[in-house]
């Protein structure tokens, strides 16, 4: 009775069609987590530990612990974390007719 509700048996039963849709969607799904997360998972995804951070950020794990469950957080030391997991941040304003990058916040950080 449990084989029933396997994934595999459940599988067996769709159309070519359905997977495809299925597949597609779970794609999406994908990309759409890929490019939304917060920092603890961000870590987690560039296969960083806390102690790694915290290293590069010359601080404690809990100071990195404080920082990825914060809501409102410097620009300076987000730049920072993102460096730390080897990436740059840019700060991009959308607007209906366009983008602009904003620079303002460039040179912040970067005497550290």
């Amino acid at each position: 009775m449990a084989d029933r509700h396997k994934w595999s048996n459940l599988r067996a039963q769709l159309s070519a069609k359905e997977l495809k849709k299925l597949n597609v969607e779970r794609s999406a799904r994908r990309e759409e987590k890929r490019r939304n997360m917060p920092l603890f998972e961000l870590r987690h995804a560039r296969a960083m530990s806390p102690e790694a951070i915290a290293e590069a950020l010359e601080t404690s794990q809990s100071s990195v612990s404080k920082l990825e469950r914060r809501v409102d957080i410097y620009v300076s030391s987000l730049r920072r974390y993102i460096e730390s997991l080897g990436g740059a941040l840019d700060i991009i304003a959308r607007f209906p007719d366009g983008e602009v990058r904003i620079n303002q916040f460039e040179g912040i950080g970067a005497d550290r």
